[in-house]
């Protein structure tokens, strides 16, 4: 039974889906107006995890992750840029989807954008007015939270403790009823986009439309949202008050949120200096490792990112490539087709490793100590299955490795997980090269070749087997 921390309930609950077999998963994506940072990627990969998992055991998962690409952020972006919203949103949103890719995260089921969803928006926005849940004052939409009894019961904030000006999460104007009120739809402004409504020309609020993206791909009550901690208020909060208010019924079952990273110790920020892009991070380290990275603490524990913990990472990763690469190995050169008694004994041991990673995942997506486990089958590995061994024994304790490695997505080689540029493939397609020119006795062309994959950061071995290489 997996077990799912619940932030509304503040305690680990048996997860029990809506429809049998199924996962109905939100999570919030980013607003497009820059490339990620690295903080952005933790839920990124936390909740991909999620996912993996939930489909390991079985599950259908419906996942949704939104992209905000109509925001103030992305207007001023525009005009400093001297582009349209369209082209700045149509350009983050490609380069977002290409750092997911890097990072061995699948793409969502539906990846819906604001501004394609305005029709069911403004419809919900509609229902809410109707049940006085929401007032207009000169074109401005307000949600009336004194309407909803239950506001705060996620983030278990006391309202009279957020009064308008001690929170910078609340907005102070004087056309609200109340301070705790929050914008639904807004006016235009001169020069900004906008749809027709019925109270304005303008532009939706940011809680209202994760509200409505939500209730058309996955229905009135989902099983799962997810996002960052700091989504919790005032965002998770105000999506429960329109879902549920406009609905009627409970809006997710289950919330999960991932905690912050620090920087060298310190919160990210760029009056700080310390704010760093995905992007450089994973070109200077590994797209892998950072994901290794990522699972190498709970996601509800707070995590520290630096460059001597990234290039403990980076090794801690390596152990394991190298751990698929013998085995990979042994497997392909083993001639021994009977498993000995000793392995048959050896492979009691199997059930327990696959046993114990699945009671950590179980309870609360534990991903630190699901990684401690495989290194532990990585020394089971490296001590019994290697050359000489039979091929019915390393073969089992390889599809072991493979799937759980797969769960977490910590194993995987494209273009930008390569620091050194050289994926599996180009690698040994040199090795391939270097071997006809040592057929033809062009020893010279040999060793250049041998060179350039040095130089690569890729060092090769002749053994009686055939050539095994290995990154540095």
């Amino acid at each position: 039974m997996i077990k799912i921390y619940n932030t509304l309930t503040k305690q680990k609950e048996n997860f029990t889906p809506v429809e049998e077999n199924k996962v109905r998963m939100y999570v919030c994506g980013p607003t497009v107006y820059n490339l990620i940072h690295i903080g952005n990627a933790r839920p990124y990969i936390i909740f991909d995890t999620v996912r993996r998992y939930f489909e390991n055991r079985g599950y259908k998962v419906n996942y949704v992750q939104n992209f905000t690409d109509v925001d103030d952020k992305i207007i001023n972006k525009a005009n400093e840029e001297g582009k349209t919203t369209d082209q700045i949103v149509t350009y983050y949103i490609e380069e977002t989807l290409k750092d997911a890719h890097n990072l061995n995260v699948n793409p969502a089921t539906h990846h819906p954008r604001v501004t394609e969803e305005m029709d069911g928006i403004i419809k919900m926005i509609q229902i809410l007015v109707d049940k006085d849940l929401a007032y207009q004052v000169g074109g401005t939409v307000y949600y009336n939270t004194s309407a909803f009894p239950p506001y705060g019961k996620l983030s278990k904030k006391v309202l009279d403790e957020l009064e308008a000006g001690r929170s910078e999460r609340i907005e102070v104007t004087d056309d609200k009823r109340n301070h705790m009120d929050f914008v639904l739809w807004k006016p235009k402004k001169e020069g900004e986009p906008f749809w027709e409504s019925p109270w304005s020309d303008g532009r939706p609020g940011w809680h209202i439309e994760c509200s409505a993206m939500a209730k058309k791909y996955l229905g009135d009550t989902i099983d799962i949202h997810a996002g960052g901690e700091d989504l919790i208020f005032p965002h998770h909060e105000n999506e429960i008050a329109q879902s549920e208010g406009a609905n009627g019924e409970p809006f997710s079952n289950y919330w999960m949120h991932n905690s912050f990273l620090n920087i060298d110790n310190k919160k990210m920020s760029k009056s700080l200096g310390n704010f760093k892009t995905l992007r450089e991070v994973g070109e200077a380290f590994g797209y892998d490792t950072v994901r290794f990275f990522m699972l190498s603490a709970h996601y509800r524990s707070p995590l520290n990112f630096s460059g001597e913990l990234m290039e403990a990472s980076k090794s801690g990763l390596e152990r394991i490539k190298n751990a698929k690469a013998t085995l990979e190995f042994a497997k392909a050169h083993s001639n021994e087709e009977h498993i000995t008694e000793e392995e048959l004994k050896l492979l009691e041991q199997l059930p327990r490793f696959e046993a114990r990673f699945h009671e950590v995942m179980q309870d609360d997506f534990n991903t630190a100590d699901a990684l401690s486990i495989i290194f532990e089958l990585v020394k089971f590995a490296n001590s019994y299955a290697k050359e000489g061994a039979s091929q019915p024994f390393i073969s089992k304790v390889y599809n072991l490795f493979i799937e759980l490695t797969d769960i977490l997505g910590i194993l995987y080689t494209h273009e930008s997980s390569a620091p050194n540029g050289l994926t599996d493939e180009q690698i040994e397609d040199y090795i391939e090269k270097r071997t006809q020119a040592k057929k033809s006795k062009d020893f010279k062309e040999a060793d250049r070749l041998r060179e350039v994959l040095k130089d690569k950061g890729v060092v090769i071995e002749d053994t009686r087997e055939g050539v095994r290489f290995k990154r540095l």
